[in-house]
């Protein structure tokens, strides 16, 4: 969930400008891109800043979203209805969120922030190493709808967010710096009985429950080279981490018949299913110049065939996700954005 927190749930796109709280401001219908033949009927639903991470509830008549606004230089968790209505801020506006999602029948929903140990919002990475994200010490809370009563379910201290609730609801994914390096976990939805699943050297993130929670579908970076390997924990030890070589895996629910389903030899991110569980939708930079920042979502199968693109736009598309019924896709985008690098939401309306 972070290649805005892109990589990260957590990936914050750079350069996007901070922008007031959108007061008044109505959905616009927008034109598809040609050849985005799988969109219809375009909406509009943020204008300005920094806006990701929007994912449909159970019933998919709200939308959880983080975004930079009311003054903010970071995150923070809003909800919505799916028109783009009602806007309003549900995390406490300290520190920074990232990933947020719905649970317990939509009852309630769960998050990852800093405020716990960073009440500020963080500085941007030092310039000088390059593109890199800030691993954040998130932990994950939840609370109602509103943002009131709220619990916190992790007590780890560092980077510990993307999580997501299995379709049974019992259950949540979701990665971790907390044993040393970025892997990914399941449990309970009420924090307990903890599992580590993934153990190989490298960033495995950005986990996905299949439809029949059978399954999990992830990126992941695993360095190989001595000097790939040098370069990862050199940046680690930093809480930082670069994104730019990730590649999509599957594994089973608990966590065995790990496999590599792209070799795209690019940044891929932000995987999730249809609800029928045929395919997998994510985002990826393979058929660009990644200098150019031009990420378009693509439609997989699981086992790594049949790959199909669905945005043209020249410039970022990703975080997608469809709605409960599959009649509707989410997105982020930098397409029609007023300033340079804004990222907005946008839903459309889903034709096979």
């Amino acid at each position: 969930m972070q290649l805005r927190s892109w990589i990260l749930c957590v990936a914050v796109l750079a350069g996007a400008s901070p922008v007031a709280a959108q007061n008044g401001y109505k959905p616009t219908a927008v034109a598809a891109e040609p050849g985005e033949n799988h969109l219809r009927n375009v909406l509009q639903l943020t204008d300005g800043g920094e806006n990701a991470e929007a994912y449909f509830s159970h019933d998919g008549r709200r939308l959880i979203f983080q975004s930079t606004r009311e003054g903010r230089t970071c995150d923070q968790q809003y909800i919505m209805n799916a028109d783009g209505s009602q806007v309003h801020r549900v995390s406490n506006g300290l520190g920074k969120t990232t990933c947020g999602y719905f649970m317990d029948g939509d009852r309630r929903i769960f998050y990852a922030s800093s405020d716990a140990l960073e009440r500020d919002c963080p500085p941007r990475p030092d310039a000088s190493k390059g593109y890199v994200w800030r691993l954040d010490p998130f932990d994950i809370y939840t609370a109602r709808p509103d943002g009131s009563n709220r619990k916190r379910l992790t007590h780890f201290g560092v980077y510990t967010a993307e999580g997501v609730l299995s379709p049974g609801g019992r259950k949540i994914v979701f990665t971790s710096l907390k044993d040393g390096d970025l892997d990914i976990y399941v449990m309970n939805a009420d924090g307990t009985h903890v599992v580590q699943l993934t153990r190989q050297l490298g960033y495995d993130g950005g986990p996905w429950w299949s439809p029949d929670g059978k399954q999990i579908v992830y990126r992941a970076y695993h360095p190989h080279t001595d000097a790939d390997v040098a370069s990862y924990k050199e940046l680690l030890a930093q809480r930082l981490v670069r994104p730019n070589k990730m590649d999509l895996w599957i594994m089973n629910a608990d966590g065995s018949n790990q496999r590599q389903i792209t070799h795209l030899n690019a940044a891929s991110f932000g995987p999730s299913w249809t609800p029928d569980g045929k395919k997998i939708i994510f985002s990826s930079n393979h058929h660009t110049d990644p200098k150019l920042g031009n990420f378009d979502l693509f439609l997989i199968n699981p086992d790594g065939s049949g790959l199909e693109q669905i945005t043209t736009a020249p410039t970022f598309d990703g975080f997608p996700m469809f709605s409960p019924n599959g009649r509707k896709l989410v997105w982020a985008s930098n397409r029609h954005d007023a300033n340079p690098h804004e990222t907005n939401l946008f839903v459309a309306d889903w034709v096979n």
